[in-house]
């Protein structure tokens, strides 16, 4: 595995740092796209307020996605080592959020 690189995604128009390696940089930039889709959705219905608690729900929303598309193609439905580096970075991207919001 290549050393880590930082990419800048943009997500609901706040730029945010990542560590990821080159090889998969691609793959991030099409996740945070997704992310930032999911976020303006769920923060233009109007029914979520607060950027933390959208980042929640939008977290929620992806890992249930994760959850029902694991469980139709695996036999351990919590898709193992792919759910726990999901919730890692899900778990870092909030912290980061939080920290953004504090200062």
């Amino acid at each position: 595995m290549s050393p880590a690189n930082t990419v800048t995604v943009k997500i609901l128009d706040k730029e945010y740092q990542v560590a990821c390696p080159e090889e998969q940089e691609a793959e991030l930039v099409v996740s945070a796209k997704y992310l930032d889709k999911q976020m303006r959705g769920i923060r233009d219905s109007g029914k979520v307020i607060g950027l933390e608690r959208i980042a929640v729900m939008a977290a929620l929303n992806i890992s249930y996605e994760l959850l029902q598309a694991s469980s139709h193609g695996e036999s351990d439905p919590s898709g193992g080592d792919s759910v726990k580096r999901l919730n890692r970075k899900l778990d870092d991207a909030l912290h980061d959020l939080r920290q953004l919001e504090i200062g």
